[in-house]
């Protein structure tokens, strides 16, 4: 066996025996269960799988949420469970829940081992980038709520929005602007956008061009490599403490400052789940992304 496999199955025979005394911590909430409802309590992982719980008006059922779950903001005021990706099994069971429905994507692996190891139904809802995906989030979610007719009629609404918005969006190759999505700038690093990312994707949906196509991924890219994508636009998420940036020092970075962006002082900022979530709302941050590419002049 080796030191890496040793680990995570001495990690799940800890999270194993941690699990009982859980359990007996909140036998009441499992007592709650009923047979003509099983899943009386949700826990939703991942901001998008939260929405739609909402937009399907189950929302009454949650009893906890991750933090990436910002919205609606009602959501706000039920207990946290931790970052999606640093998830910790004694946090989540200790609420009690009957469901946990969790965006494709959370861990760590070993908390996941341990949490599918509790009497708790674990419902993993696939990643989208296309109007397609975020349908099939909506219908998974609906089956495991079993709200499969709400779920089709949120489909179908989420669907019409998204076509048309798309179309909408839609600009002739050579009208497009350039669009630099940065993820980060921290230690005067760009961490930006390439291919096969949901700022990728909303960026074409929403009529723009990504001013890096040369990898995949997320990635840290050089100063060079940001001069030759010249993009016309910066696109962030609004963030606050360490990972904020004011507009006066994103364009003093020497990566930045020679760009025709910089030029132009073209940033746009948006929240982060209305832009990169891939949820109900999604529609909605296309048109927000459009109008601030193209109808306020930027």
């Amino acid at each position: 066996m080796t030191c890496k496999s040793g680990a995570r199955a001495a990690f799940l025979a800890i999270g194993i025996s941690m699990v009982g005394a859980v359990a007996a911590f909140s036998v009441s909430g499992q007592q709650a269960k009923t047979s003509e409802n099983p899943h009386a309590t949700v826990l939703s992982i991942g901001g998008s799988v939260t929405e739609i719980v909402a937009a399907l008006g189950q929302e009454h059922r949650l009893k906890a949420r991750d933090t990436t779950s910002t919205y609606p903001p009602s959501v706000e005021s039920l207990p946290d469970v931790g970052y999606m990706r640093a998830l910790s099994p004694e946090g989540i069971l200790s609420v009690g829940p009957s469901l946990i429905l969790s965006e494709e994507g959370a861990g760590p692996p070993e908390a996941l081992d341990v949490i599918r190891a509790a009497d708790v139904t674990f419902v993993e809802v696939p990643d989208a980038l296309t109007t397609e995906g975020i349908l099939r989030k909506i219908s998974v979610v609906g089956d495991a709520l079993d709200v499969p007719d709400r779920a089709g009629a949120l489909a179908a609404k989420v669907k019409a929005e998204m076509q048309a918005a798309i179309s909408d969006a839609a600009r002739p190759e050579g009208d497009k602007k350039r669009v630099l999505f940065v993820l980060s700038t921290q230690g005067g690093k760009i961490n930006a956008s390439g291919t096969g990312t949901a700022a990728d994707a909303i960026i074409r949906m929403a009529g723009g061009l990504n001013a890096i196509s040369a990898f995949e991924g997320y990635k840290q890219i050089t100063d060079e490599a940001v001069g030759q994508a010249a993009p016309d636009v910066i696109v962030m998420m609004n963030r606050t403490g360490d990972h904020a940036i004011t507009d006066d020092a994103l364009f003093d970075m020497p990566a930045i400052r020679l760009t025709p962006a910089a030029r132009e002082r073209a940033v746009v900022r948006m929240d982060g789940l209305l832009m990169l979530g891939f949820g109900p709302r999604t529609a909605e941050g296309i048109r927000h992304l459009n109008a601030a590419l193209y109808e306020q002049g930027i």
